[in-house]
């Protein structure tokens, strides 16, 4: 009978999803990242996690006050906007920096928009972002891993007795690599694993492929996230950085480096894949995953910073709308209105 018709707005889900559900979903995923972070770099990882969450959750609660709006704690989404936003900034990061990294992460990266579902900005990016552009001495300032240093020292370019140990990041070598063309003579079996382990200098969350891609097949697994956007990610990564390392084998990093150093994991499966900021449909994931991958390594093969996960999830960001109006999908026995 068409009483008996429920008649409501897409998007349509057909399996019992909540916005609570997903970002529990996500946090879970993310507990392998920060146990490893917690194992290399100790008590300045609990510290950072604490405060950017801390921080994040404060924050929406007060904009929430202010505006006069319901509460939206409950879904958990300052949560998770806290933990990726800790899990991208440099260990030894000053609490007070973090406190204002994840103040405008809130603040201007989602409520100003409306709130969540309205921003149109990855909001951990949007903070890391304005940290990097306040604060770049302290954003590129690293630490070695507790389980090298006890003391967690800062590294210092004159520190160099320890070449492989002591420089900031594993994608900093690579830059060092292009420049004196000895890419081949830098890399080996030993950096790599110890990228995949994460016992190397880098932000909290993108040292540990191991603990990334464990997440990354839970919320495959969970179906809380799909393939497309992280495979195009990886894979239009992985085939730019094939190209350039066959063009000139001697200056460029091979290949699968790139997919374990740097943030390229932890942007592939938890940032990207931000449902509200990325295109609703595959064909639309696909485009935006593959400009993501390609944006990143253009940064970091060619631009002068190392690494380019922020940048490039910013600019696609920018323009998932446009990429949804051009990937329109045709409705039964039609098509799309302009």
């Amino acid at each position: 009978m068409l009483r008996d018709i429920t008649v409501s707005p897409a998007p349509h889900i057909s399996q019992p999803l909540s916005t609570r559900g997903v970002m529990i979903d996500v946090i879970i995923a993310l507990v392998p990242a920060m146990a490893a972070a917690g194992y290399f770099f100790r008590t300045h990882a609990a510290i950072l996690i604490c405060t950017c969450v801390i921080s994040c959750v404060v924050t929406e609660w007060l904009c929430n006050v202010i505006r006069k709006k319901p509460d939206s704690l409950g879904d958990f989404s300052a949560v998770v906007t806290g933990i990726i936003l800790a899990l991208s900034l440099p260990p030894r990061l000053p609490v007070w920096a973090a406190v204002i990294g994840s103040c405008f992460a809130i603040a201007i990266g989602k409520m100003v928009f409306g709130g969540l579902g309205a921003n149109i900005f990855n909001p951990a990016m949007v903070g890391r972002a304005f940290l990097m552009v306040s604060f770049g001495m302290m954003m590129t300032t690293w630490t070695v891993p507790a389980t090298i240093d006890g003391k967690m020292a800062k590294i210092a370019p004159e520190n160099m007795t320890d070449r492989f140990r002591t420089q900031a990041t594993p994608l900093a070598w690579s830059k060092m690599a292009i420049q004196d063309k000895n890419g081949a003579e830098l890399y080996n079996d030993k950096l790599f694993k110890t990228t995949v382990k994460g016992e190397v200098g880098g932000c909290l969350g993108e040292t540990s492929a191991i603990a990334l891609l464990i997440g990354g097949l839970y919320l495959l697994i969970r179906r809380t996230i799909n393939f497309h956007i992280p495979l195009a990610v990886l894979l239009s990564a992985f085939v730019f950085a094939v190209i350039f390392y066959l063009a000139d084998s001697d200056a460029y990093i091979q290949p699968f480096f790139h997919l374990t150093a740097g943030g390229l994991l932890l942007g592939a499966f938890f940032i990207a894949t931000d449902p509200v900021t990325a295109p609703l449909t595959r064909r639309g994931m696909w485009i935006f995953g593959i400009g993501v991958g390609t944006i990143t390594m253009l940064i970091r093969i060619i631009g002068k910073y190392p690494e380019g996960v922020m940048f490039a999830v910013l600019l696609m960001n920018a323009v998932a709308p446009l990429i949804d109006k051009l990937c329109r999908r045709t409705p039964a026995g039609g098509k799309p209105s302009a």
